[in-house]
């Protein structure tokens, strides 16, 4: 039972704790022991223009959360909060770089490089023509450092090889679903009352968690049936790094060959009304997963939201690893929208991690 609804043992475990892909986990390791364990750049999907009415500033950031970093600029910049803009959020227990946006009437460029303060400073001040919006991202390069690892070096060689081999899971990590699965509870309590929760930005949390639940108990099916990395007949593959995809009719070479290369991968719903427009086998799985959390469905659809796909695999870029004693550094990038979480949890189980209050889109 939770605080506020009924939220199910079924929505903690795919939420949560969804079935991994890479067999079972290693011993325990201790994960962000300091901030600068978890280290996290962003990437953005455009070149700054260099003339133009924004700042871009490159800052970094320690023990903050992105939405205060961008209240203290707009602050220094006498500026309505508004008029400061980020493309992703980023954990407040890490060591963070990652852009903002600011107009550049307030303040001159060398301002802005002089900005230091315990939480945060500006590396650099770029001119843009246009604000910065959320999404402008191509993805996330990260480097974590894992303590206490005791494993067998073989042991962790075949998980690495694993995940450059076949990618992980792209579920939703569990910053989605807010501490403790806080965000789970509003949906639950809005099934149980009928009364959304008050709040724009709560309501938008409340159905974001609920619309990342269904998705991630379809490709929690998938990865039960073996099927969660490969295309079948009725797919709807996933260009990677966009947003389009398109029907599979028939899997032949050139689609096993691009799917090997990370170019494309099979994609699963973010749910909304309507049909997804998957067929076969995929369209089993999503509408198995969509009768199981049929008052969730329902509530999306009700809502307005609309029928979108989500890539049910990340390819996890540049993997290496260095150890000295037991301290392990991963090095490693994702694209928009992925979860670090996600690859963690297919190496290892962790000790004690402070709680994640923001995600990587």
């Amino acid at each position: 039972m939770s605080v506020l609804g009924r939220r199910t043992d079924a929505w903690n475990r795919a939420a949560l704790q969804p079935p991994r892909a890479h067999g079972a986990p290693l011993p325990p390791a201790t994960l962000k022991a300091t901030p600068e364990d978890f280290h996290v750049e962003e990437r953005l999907s455009f070149e700054p223009s260099g003339t133009g009415p924004h700042w871009l500033l490159r800052v970094e950031k320690r023990r903050a959360n992105t939405r205060w970093v961008a209240a203290e600029i707009a602050r220094l910049a006498g500026v309505p909060a508004g008029d400061v803009g980020y493309a992703g959020l980023k954990d407040r227990h890490a060591v963070a770089v990652q852009w903002f946006s600011v107009p550049n009437a307030a303040k001159p460029a060398d301002y802005w490089s002089g900005v230091r303060t315990p939480e945060f400073k500006v590396l650099e001040a770029r001119a843009n023509l246009r604000k910065l919006r959320r999404g402008a991202l191509s993805g996330n390069h990260f480097r974590i450092r894992l303590r206490n690892v005791t494993w067998p070096r073989e042991r962790l060689e075949s998980k690495l090889d694993a995940l450059r081999a076949h990618g992980a899971p792209n579920y939703f990590g569990p910053q989605r679903f807010g501490r403790d699965g806080y965000n789970l509870d509003r949906v639950a309590d809005w099934l149980q009352s009928g009364v959304a929760p008050r709040g724009r930005a709560e309501r938008s949390f409340a159905l974001s968690a609920a619309r990342s639940l269904v998705f991630n108990t379809v490709l929690a099916r998938r990865v039960e049936a073996g099927d969660w990395s490969q295309l079948g007949c009725g797919d709807l593959a996933s260009l990677d790094g966009s947003g389009s995809h398109f029907s599979v009719a028939a899997v032949d070479d050139e689609l096993r060959r691009r799917v090997n290369e990370f170019d494309i991968h099979p994609s699963g719903p973010l749910w909304g009304r309507g049909a997804p427009a998957s067929a076969g086998q995929a369209l089993q799985h999503e509408l198995a997963a969509a009768e199981e959390l049929k008052a969730v469905t329902d509530l999306l659809a009700g809502e307005g939201l609309t029928q979108e796909r989500r890539a049910l695999r990340c390819a996890v870029r540049d993997l290496t690893a260095q150890q000295d004693a037991t301290v392990l550094t991963l090095s490693f990038s994702l694209g928009r929208g992925q979860f670090a979480t996600a690859i963690l949890r297919e190496i290892c189980d962790f000790e004690d991690i402070p709680e994640l209050d923001a995600d990587d889109e």
